[in-house]
């Protein structure tokens, strides 16, 4: 069977730039340094993307020194269609259809137990406790995400960078207990969910034992 055309783009060197832009602002020497490229091709990259409607100027950021500022690009929201968005817009009627006929403390059992029954078709992590994370991350990426272990304040966290139900989220908050069980149940290890819900909801799970 074929590879979607996205797929094979997102795993080419513009769908890596895009990957990197997606996590946050980056200039052309961070985008170079992170794809080891020269700045030149980087540029060449850029120029491609700005004409394609994927990319655009966002701001300059100066340095502390007195050399030139740096322009920093960012994604158009034309390019966030190219990840996957499943099933929100049936997502959303469902949960509007439980909200109306169950009380609260049932819709979150219901959507802890898809949590977990939408983990247990991914490998669960029995490894030591930094595998464990990045096994979850791996299955939250797989689900059309962007996160990241990272370590915050002498801990590690799951820092999400782009959420697959982001689009449910103003609405629906409670759809972010689906995600921690998801995270936890793949992980093997007890996660809190310490999201973002502004304008642009970003998921964060922390260990529970290691708060």
């Amino acid at each position: 069977m074929p590879m979607p055309w996205d797929e094979r783009f997102l795993g080419s060197t513009r769908g890596q730039l895009i990957a990197l832009l997606r996590r946050d602002t980056q200039t052309v020497e961070d985008l170079a340094t992170a794809l080891q490229l020269t700045d030149n091709a980087v540029r060449a990259h850029l120029a491609t993307l700005e004409r394609d409607g994927l990319v655009r100027q966002y701001g300059v950021r100066r340095s502390g020194g007195s050399g030139k500022p740096a322009y920093t690009y960012e994604l158009t929201p034309e390019a966030e269609r190219l990840f996957p968005r499943r099933y929100a817009d049936v997502l959303d009627e469902v949960l509007d259809e439980l909200q109306e006929r169950l009380a609260p403390t049932l819709v979150e059992a219901l959507l802890r137990a898809s949590g977990s029954h939408l983990a247990s078709h991914y490998p669960a992590s029995d490894g030591p406790f930094a595998t464990r994370l990045e096994t979850a991350v791996a299955a939250l990426n797989q689900l059309g995400g962007l996160a990241a272990v990272e370590q915050r304040d002498d801990q590690f966290v799951i820092q999400g960078y782009s959420c697959p139900l982001a689009a449910l989220v103003p609405k629906h908050p409670e759809i972010c207990r689906l995600a921690e069980t998801f995270a936890s149940d793949v992980a093997g290890l007890p996660l809190r969910e310490s999201c973002e819900r502004g304008p642009t909801p970003r998921c964060r799970f922390i260990p529970v034992a290691h708060e």
